[in-house]
């Protein structure tokens, strides 16, 4: 029987993942791996199936943020999986600079079919961010505008264009200077978007539905009010779906809530089911045409991995699971049973402060209990870091409850993106959890409490430190 592994690279691995950490901290981002540490997530996990990572004593670990929705149908989706071996059995030419995939126009005809309007042309990207990138350069090139226009607290991705979007400085430090003529306005304020589109030269606003680093859900009438502006002063209306999109929210595209008929969608992350690399823009064939449409145009915007046979593969494959499972009427409905246990334990924690859900994209919003030592304690913790108070509930959830969730970045929001195929067993096991650990933090002795408080004084000795030196 022929090896399955003839140049040893799995044998290798399984014989070096106790140094995975290691090798991490010398060759790729020494200071994750201490958050890592500090927060007690230096696990060696050695598999992962549908909702769950195991780790080397055989603990399961229910995953509730799937690498930020990357792996939509939970870890190693058999199907998929089975797909992408078939594809890589039928010896597929893969030259993309010199031929067109069936595979591709299929994944773009099947895109274009679930979204509104006439957006039937696509690009294949690697990334998100990538996707983001092409969207402002065929918006420039097809109005002749120079302007984009995004909004304060968003997020579109870190390569330098979408950078020059991102609506949080924290991740612009250092990095600059960012590309010219991209300015922002608050999300939901129609009155300042108006006057930035009346002036007549901005080229694309771009927005997500509902803002993906702390799920803030639009103003009632705010998106569909957005794009009429767009229409009215000739601004190209781009919506990022890269997190929303492909069944997050109950619905194929989050713009289906709200009838939106945007110019361009912007979609990732979920597009693979967890496999490969692979994200889109798609927009209409007019728009396309004007930016790069003519004969000796056509090579100026590439990818050269964009439309692999693998990503193409597993979109088409992913989508199919999709449709197959009725996982849109599966998210809904275990995205209610999370949101209304939430709520439930909203009523009696008041830590938590706010639930803003969208089927299975759900923020947690938490603050400070209103006894004074909490209070001060909280404070201590926001000294250290703006994004630690929420370490309180992440950190003995993965430690005590075997549960994987994940802060929301420089704020005190908890994140959810569980995989859309999350069983409602799941979900309850997750809430009697978070029921749990909600009642040691509040009490008067609370250990957790203690652990947070103790990384915050030994980050603010730290920096006292450098700035000494």
């Amino acid at each position: 029987m022929p090896s399955t592994d003839p140049l040893g690279v799995l044998a290798d691995a399984r014989a070096r993942a106790p140094q995975t950490l290691e090798l991490a901290a010398r060759h790729l981002d020494p200071s994750l791996v201490d958050v890592l540490s500090i927060l007690g997530f230096d696990r060696e996990y050695v598999s992962a199936q549908g909702s769950y990572l195991y780790d080397t004593s055989g603990r399961a670990y229910l995953d509730l943020h799937t690498g930020e929705g990357f792996a939509s149908l939970g870890h190693n989706h058999p199907d998929v999986r089975e797909v992408l071996q078939a594809t890589l059995a039928a010896d597929l030419l893969d030259g993309v600079q010199i031929h067109y995939s069936v595979l591709a126009g299929m994944l773009a005809e099947a895109l274009s079919q679930r979204l509104p309007g006439r957006l039937d042309a696509a690009f294949f990207t690697s990334t998100g961010a990538e996707a983001v990138d092409s969207a402002m350069k065929f918006a420039r090139a097809a109005s002749g505008r120079a302007r984009l226009i995004s909004c304060d607290n968003c997020f579109h991705g870190v390569t330098l264009g979408p950078l020059s979007l991102v609506g949080d400085e924290f991740f612009k430090e250092g990095f600059g200077p960012l590309l010219p003529g991209c300015e922002r306005v608050p999300f939901g304020d129609l009155a300042r978007l108006e006057a930035e589109l009346s002036k007549k030269d901005v080229a694309a606003f771009i927005v997500e539905p509902i803002q993906g680093r702390m799920v803030t859900l639009p103003p009632e009438g705010y998106l569909l009010a957005a794009q009429q502006l767009c229409r009215r002063y000739g601004t190209m209306f781009v919506i990022d779906e890269i997190q929303t999109g492909l069944g997050r929210t109950g619905k194929w595209f989050a713009l289906e809530q709200w009838g939106l008929e945007p110019d361009f969608v912007l979609v990732g992350k979920a597009l693979s089911g967890g496999y490969m690399p692979v994200a889109a823009m798609l927009t209409s064939r007019e728009i396309y045409q004007k930016a790069v449409g003519t004969l000796e145009r056509c090579y100026v915007h590439q990818s050269t991995f964009g439309r692999n046979r693998l990503s193409m593969a597993a979109g088409l494959a992913t989508m199919r699971v999709i449709e197959r499972d009725g996982l849109l009427g599966h998210v809904s409905h275990v995205g209610s049973v999370l949101r209304d246990g939430l709520a439930e334990l909203q009523g009696r924690y008041e830590m938590i402060t706010e639930i803003r859900a969208s089927g299975l994209m759900i923020g947690i919003e938490l603050g400070a209990p209103s006894t004074r030592v909490a209070r001060l304690n909280w404070r201590l913790i926001h000294m250290a870091s703006e994004g630690l108070f929420p370490q309180l509930i992440v950190i003995p959830l993965h430690r005590d409850y075997g549960m994987i969730t994940m802060a929301a970045g420089k704020n005190d929001v908890i994140k959810l993106l569980p995989p859309l195929t999350l069983s409602e067993n799941e979900a309850h096991s997750f809430l009697m959890a978070l029921d749990a650990v909600l009642a040691e933090c509040h009490s008067s002795s609370s250990k957790n409490l203690a652990v947070v408080r103790d990384i915050a004084a030994t980050t603010l000795r730290r920096r006292a430190r450098t700035k000494l030196q």
